[in-house]
């Protein structure tokens, strides 16, 4: 007898589609399983005979061949417990096999027959309503992660037993998705923001501005300067301005927390608040990007959508932030393997900060704070930091220490700078329309010139800074892009000579610090 049970797996962040397809015929008692198995995969036969038992079903006493087809894809995890379990009974004519015909079936499988949560299961649900399938079974844990995905009839069991029965109407899991409307912005809203407000920061005012016209056009930030004068603290600030995610933005961030397994089961929402990661500057270049004999998310797919802050930036190794310079570029991460090539999306906002020097206080120096540095230690210092690497990031400020002001409050608050951020998103959400861009720092190509109609003026000063300066191609891009936001910010259509000098000032960090 043959039976084919509908299952998936993930890979990367993306769910693949497989057929557990199941044979018994007479012969020694044994169960192969095959089409590329993992170790994981190959150890569901234990996993399955012990629960079949156990739930007082007979194992038999045949040859079964399982086969997870296509079969030249490599298949890992424990996904596909409840699938091979499922085909088994059926084919040994102990489950009826009308009720599973059209149905998504995951699950791993414990050796009483519990029906164990397991990761990835967003993308999972999500392939198979583009496939056309409407019905899915699944671990009790995964459901409410599941009904993310409208549409679906989800049937949650927690024991193998309770598949003997053929009406699933029991099992069938009700749960109403949160629409858009429910969703709520960023900051105030947001338990993790809310105790954060910009008015916390003295002083800084040149660097508030950045923090601002990064987070309008989410451009990349670095903030330099000597220990104490509140950089951390600015960049922890920075979620709670960002625009809220859009519904399609949240499900493509749970859909990758979803397969990175950091989900968690019980009652499981959409991901509502724009992700910030903050890696310790010891992880590897594999931590960063991401990667593994089976290619895992990393930390620049975790901020997809959101902030990537890397604290005390060249304490970070060469190799770590050099596999940074592709995503920063093309807003994804490739990772190719003998038989598979695995992309992860990276559409992240980098903000870092860093200090002049090993010691911090190189041109930052008071009666009691002396620099203690050697010329050629501070180079050393620098030099972790590639000139490519620079050239991706739109704002390099210099955050002083700030003079204190206890009694005159500088209005820079994390409110009125949110609402000013949304009205510079709201411009550029309009010229999406014609440029297809939705935010000023992807701007490229035809798209750029045609969002940036530079004034006579604003021309001729970006003209002489490409010349004067030095500017590779894409520092000048970066710098008209960067223009074309604080334009934005000043709700203006054309962008100006102020607008274009503003940028080009934010260029310079390496060479002020190092003069």
């Amino acid at each position: 007898m043959y039976a084919n049970v509908c299952c998936a797996s993930v890979q990367g962040v993306e769910a693949l589609w497989i057929d557990v397809e199941t044979d018994i015929s007479p012969g020694l008692p044994q169960v192969n399983v095959v089409g590329l198995p993992d170790p994981a995969v190959r150890e569901s036969v234990e996993r399955v005979r012990a629960a079949v038992k156990n739930c007082g079903f007979q194992f038999p006493l045949q040859r079964i061949t399982v086969n997870l087809a296509p079969a030249d894809q490599r298949k890992e995890g424990t996904a596909f417990d409840l699938a091979i379990a499922a085909g088994i009974l059926i084919v040994s004519g102990q489950l009826d096999g009308g009720p599973f015909a059209g149905t998504l079936v995951i699950g791993e499988l414990a050796l009483s027959g519990e029906v164990r949560p397991v990761p990835g299961v967003l993308p999972m649900v999500e392939q198979a309503k583009r496939r056309g399938i409407r019905r899915v079974l699944l671990p009790a844990g995964n459901a409410a992660e599941a009904a993310l995905i409208g549409g679906m009839d989800l049937y949650a069991v927690t024991h193998l037993s309770q598949l003997a029965g053929k009406d699933w109407d029991a099992l069938r899991f009700a749960a109403e998705r949160p629409g858009l409307g429910q969703m709520r912005a960023n900051g105030a809203d947001d338990p993790l923001q809310a105790d954060l407000d910009f008015a916390d920061v003295i002083g800084q005012p040149t660097a508030k501005r950045a923090v601002l016209t990064a987070a309008a056009g989410r451009h990349n930030l670095l903030l330099s300067g000597p220990p104490g004068t509140g950089k951390t603290m600015l960049v922890r600030r920075l979620p709670g301005i960002l625009p809220p995610l859009t519904e399609e933005e949240a499900l493509n961030v749970t859909k990758i927390y979803s397969a990175a397994g950091k989900l968690g089961t019980g009652n499981v929402s959409l991901i509502r608040s724009r992700p910030f990661r903050s890696p310790h500057h010891t992880i590897s270049a594999g931590g960063l990007i991401g990667g593994g004999s089976v290619p895992r998310p990393g930390e620049v797919t975790l901020a997809h959508e959101g902030v990537l802050f890397l604290d005390e930036l060249p304490e970070f190794s060469r190799q770590a932030l050099e596999a940074l310079r592709q995503p920063l570029e093309d807003r994804e991460v490739t990772i190719a393997r003998s038989r598979a090539v695995f992309r992860f999306p990276a559409r992240f906002m980098l903000a870092a900060s860093m200090n002049p020097c090993p010691c911090g206080f190189h041109l930052h120096e008071t009666e009691d704070q002396r620099c203690t540095c050697s010329t050629g230690r501070i180079a050393a210092y620098r030099s972790r930091l590639s000139g490519p690497l620079l050239d991706r990031i739109d704002l390099q400020v210099e955050v002083p220490r700030p003079v204190l002001h206890a009694a005159k409050p500088d209005g820079w608050t994390t409110a009125k700078m949110r609402e000013r951020v949304m009205v510079a998103a709201e411009r550029q959400q309009l010229r999406a329309a014609a440029t297809g861009v939705r935010w000023n720092c992807d701007l490229t190509g035809r798209a750029l010139r045609d969002a940036c109609k530079l004034r006579p003026d604003a021309a001729k000063l970006l003209d002489s800074a490409y010349r004067a300066l030095g500017f590779s191609m894409r520092a000048h891009e970066r710098v008209l892009k960067l223009a074309r936001t604080i334009a934005d910010l000043d709700e203006q259509d054309a962008v100006g000579a102020d607008h274009v000098a503003e940028a080009i000032h934010y260029r310079f960090l390496d060479r002020k610090t190092n003069s």
